[in-house]
Order: C-alpha cells, then structure tokens, then sequence
C-alpha cells in the first residue's frame, strides 16, 4: 500500500532503531526520505538500501543539538528531495541513574536533545509544514504518563515532549497541520545500550528481556499508519497501552505497583 507516493518524509534520528525503521517503511510505502543524524556511516548505510530497493534517500549527517545544522538539512531535502510533507522529530537518548548519581549538567544534556532537539526540528521545519498542510510527528515514550525510579532526566524530557506535542496540536491545526504523539513502549532499538553522554556501548546487555521488546519493523509499521490517519496519539506495545491506561485511571495503584517492583535503569557501560 503505498500510501505516501509523492511525499517527501524528514526523519531525524534516523540512523538505527525507530527512526531507522521509519524511514523504510516510508520508503516502502512510496515516500522519499531524508534522514538526519549525527553517525554519519550508519546513516549513508540506511539511505543505501533504501535506494537499492528502489526508494530515494537522502543521509544527512546533522545534530540536533548543534545551531543550523537542522536549518542546513532542510535546505538541502528541498532542493534535493522536494518540499517537505512529514517531519518525524525522533532523535533521542536517555539519562538515567539515581538523583545523588547525577549532577544538572546531566539533565541540561537530556533536555538539549530530548526536548530542544525537538523545538529545533519544529522551528526548522515549520515553513514547509505549512506550505504542505503536512503532519508533525513527535517520539514521546510511555515514560511520559509514568516516572520510573532512577530515570528522572528521560521521564521529565518525554512528559515536556508530550506537553509540547499537545500545545502545538491545537496551536498548528489552522494551519492545516497535524501534529501526531507516538508513545512507545519497549521497542528494539540501541536507546538503552546509549550512556548519559550520548554514546553507545554496542557491547552493553539490554536490560529489557527479548520478549517484552516489539521488532522495529513492526512499530514502525504502526507507527506510518499512525501517520497516515493523522491520529492524535498512537501508543505502541500491549504493555505500553496498560501502562498509560493505569498511570490515568488508577494513579495510586500504578504508584504502589511502581514502589513494589523496585524497578530501576542503570547506565550503560
């Protein structure tokens, strides 16, 4: 079903996990991608297949927490790719570790890419949204409806992402532009293998047992028919959508199932 030939997709992130996938599975469905992300080998390997497939792709490297880097890759998806119909603002990465652990510095890094990485990409992005009537598409996490121990700086990021996302809905919407929220659960992807500087350790476990994390290939497939509908949120994982529907309905519940599991996330080394 190639819902979105003729489209032009912006994805940032775009290098491996969710934003990885992403771009395939818009590329599959007839869109072109331009990918935006600061590994520059990894990106060009994603674009390469998506053109041998028969997509077009544009790698970009780029970091969102660096002024005009964003403000560059729009140019050059325009005058390569064409005017811009979807921007996927999913580059992120998680702090986490006890309270005592971190210093502000620590959070001030998280909010730079989790939370301003997203302002830069809006802002970047926005004359072409509105020349489009296009779809803003922000990666929040199940983390936004419930703050797990020890990963404070992530969860404060996801709930100011998801604040934003439902700001800008309403705020964006005469100009004909959607603005879509995927709150993802445990998804395959190396965010948890990633250290509070930003930087992988490939040889890190992943602390999420294989079957509670969705394959990659299946949330992105939710999440382009997410896109596809214009919808206001789209949570992914079954244990996602219990999550969320618990940390709403039952708050106290949720907060005492939390304290008694002693569930906490560590970095990566």
């Amino acid at each position: 079903m190639r819902t979105f030939t003729g489209k032009v997709v912006f994805i940032t992130g775009g290098s491996s996990g969710i934003g990885a996938g992403l771009a395939r599975e818009f590329a599959g469905r007839g869109a072109s991608v331009a990918l935006v992300a600061r590994r520059a080998e990894r990106l060009r390997t994603v674009a390469a297949e998506i053109r041998a497939g028969g997509g077009h792709a544009l790698a970009i490297p780029g970091d969102v927490t660096r002024e005009g880097d964003l403000e560059r890759a729009v140019a050059l998806t325009a005058s390569g790719l064409g005017p811009i119909d979807v921007v996927v603002a999913n580059a992120g990465f998680g702090v986490v570790g006890a309270l005592e652990a971190l210093r502000i510095d620590d959070y001030r890094r998280q909010f730079e890419t989790n939370v301003f990485g997203v302002l830069r990409t809006t802002y970047a992005t926005l004359a072409e949204l509105r020349r489009s009537r296009g779809t803003l598409v922000i990666l929040g996490s199940v983390s936004a409806y419930m703050a797990a121990p020890t990963a404070s700086p992530y969860a404060m990021s996801k709930f100011a992402v998801r604040a934003l996302a439902e700001a800008l809905r309403s705020e964006l919407a005469p100009h004909g532009i959607a603005v879509v929220l995927i709150t993802p659960g445990f998804v395959e992807s190396e965010i948890r293998l990633v250290d509070n500087r930003g930087h992988l350790r490939a040889d890190a476990p992943d602390p999420v047992p294989h079957w509670l994390r969705m394959p990659t290939k299946r949330a992105a497939r939710q999440i382009v028919r997410a896109v596809a509908r214009r919808r206001r949120e789209r949570i992914i994982t079954s244990h996602a959508k219990l999550a969320v529907f618990l940390a709403r309905h039952t708050p106290r519940l949720w907060a005492s199932l939390v304290r008694r599991s002693r569930v906490s996330r560590r970095e990566p080394f």
